[in-house]
Order: C-alpha cells, then structure tokens, then sequence
C-alpha cells in the first residue's frame, strides 16, 4: 500500500523565497453537507508550474473552483502575493490577480474570437487585446473575426488561455488543458505555457490526469486523492511509476 505524505515531515517543495504568489492554508470545501476539500495545503512560488494530478472526482477540479471562489470556502485561508482573497467574489480575485482557464474552456461560442479575448480585459480597464497576446497565439490573430464555437478543440484551448491572460493576472489556473485535445497539440500547449511563465512571469497550477504532459510542464508535482494531497515531489525526483499507480483505476 502506498504511504500518503505525513503533515509533519518538512515539505518537498521549493522554498519561496519572499512571498509565495499563490499560499493555501488548511482549505475545506464542501458541496452542502458533504466536505470534499480536506485541509489542502500549498505555496506556489513565483514562476513556478505546478500539476496537481488525480482521478476523476478526486477533488481536482473542487480545488481550482474554490481558488475562484465558484465553490465556498468552509475554513482555511487562500492569499494571491500576500493578500488574502478568501471572502472575495470570483471578480474580485480576478482583480487580485487570479486566472482561470475552467475544464471544458467555457469559451462564449456565438462571439468572435476578438470579443471573447475582450471579456477578459474587463478588470484592467483597457478596451483593444494586446499585440503581445496575439503573438503568443498567432492563429488567434487570423481568426480574430470567426465565431469560437467554430474553432478546433486546441483553438479554442488556446482562445480560453488568452482571455485569461488578457486580465494581466499573476497566477494563472488550468482546469484539465488537455482534455479532449490530440497529442500533437498537447506538446505544443506544453510549450506555450513555458513561454507564458517565462515571458511573463506568471506562476501556474495545472490540474492534469495526463501524466506525461504533467512532466513536460511542471517543476513540481502533486496527487491529490479523496480531497487530499497524498503525494508530492519535484520534477527532478519524481517517481514515474508510483504516481502512474495513483492515477490509475
């Protein structure tokens, strides 16, 4: 059987040095009655990819949802760059400097794709897209003028994380990137979101059940399993096969 971390060992991860951007301290979550967050503790440091990897219905997607503030906060504190945003709506921490890209994209499929990257740009007052994002995506820029519902899977993935990127945020969330996505664009959204935290400094935490991309992305890596982080490692340390087993059924 495999052992879960204890609480009381020091943690694998990185030490930040400053603040972290994104500290969670002892958060619950529940669905009415039924607890499905169980004390989840995490410090994102600047610049850093973070996986959190599990089966379905592990409390992956609970997570990212009360890091929005979409699902309630029972106890525990969440803070972006050293202010707490626990109490705050979803729009207010969007102007703390959350992002998030939810599972399934969410993108508005009767809008360009111009309008949808305008949604995001809501919190900083700007009103035209920045040069910067359609470089980072150039297709974006070709279709600017086509309606979202009828762009690829990975186009829209791609309009999904621009429109968050365009609220000029310091942490961006993924919600499972790369669920319904083919290989060959599975590397490539690999490689632009390195580019996104290196050109622009953010730190990431991708919920992920595809263990190769976790290891192409990630400097550290997470299982969550019943609500609860069960395992953790560096990317330089991790073993492949004990986290294959978590994932699997």
């Amino acid at each position: 059987m495999l052992q879960t971390v204890s609480k009381a060992l020091p943690p694998l991860a990185p030490v930040a040095t400053g603040t972290p951007i994104l500290d969670i301290r002892d958060l619950h979550a529940a669905y009415g009655q039924s607890e499905v967050l169980h004390g989840i503790d995490l410090a994102v440091a600047p610049g850093e990819i973070v996986a959190v990897m599990g089966r379905n219905g592990m409390g992956k997607s609970t997570l990212m949802k009360t890091l929005m503030g979409i699902v309630p906060t029972k106890s525990g504190t969440v803070a972006v760059d050293g202010a707490e945003i626990t109490a705050l709506k979803s729009h207010a921490r969007v102007a703390r400097g959350l992002a998030y890209v939810p599972q399934g994209r969410m993108i508005f499929s009767t809008m360009t794709v111009q309008e949808n990257i305008e949604t995001g740009l809501t919190v900083t007052g700007k009103r035209r897209v920045p040069q910067d994002l359609y470089a980072m995506f150039p297709v974006l820029l070709e279709m600017k003028g086509r309606r979202g519902g009828n762009l690829s899977g990975g186009q829209q993935q791609q309009l999904a994380i621009a429109r968050a990127l365009a609220s000029n945020p310091k942490m961006l969330l993924l919600d499972e990137p790369t669920e319904g996505i083919q290989p060959s664009i599975i590397r490539e959204m690999g490689r632009t979101l390195k580019r996104i935290r290196d050109e622009r400094g953010l730190s990431i935490v991708v919920s992920e059940q595809v263990l190769s991309f976790a290891l192409d992305v990630a400097d550290r890596v997470l299982v969550i399993e019943n609500g609860s982080i069960v395992h953790e490692s560096l990317r330089a340390d991790i073993d492949e096969a004990q986290v294959a087993r978590f994932l699997s059924v």
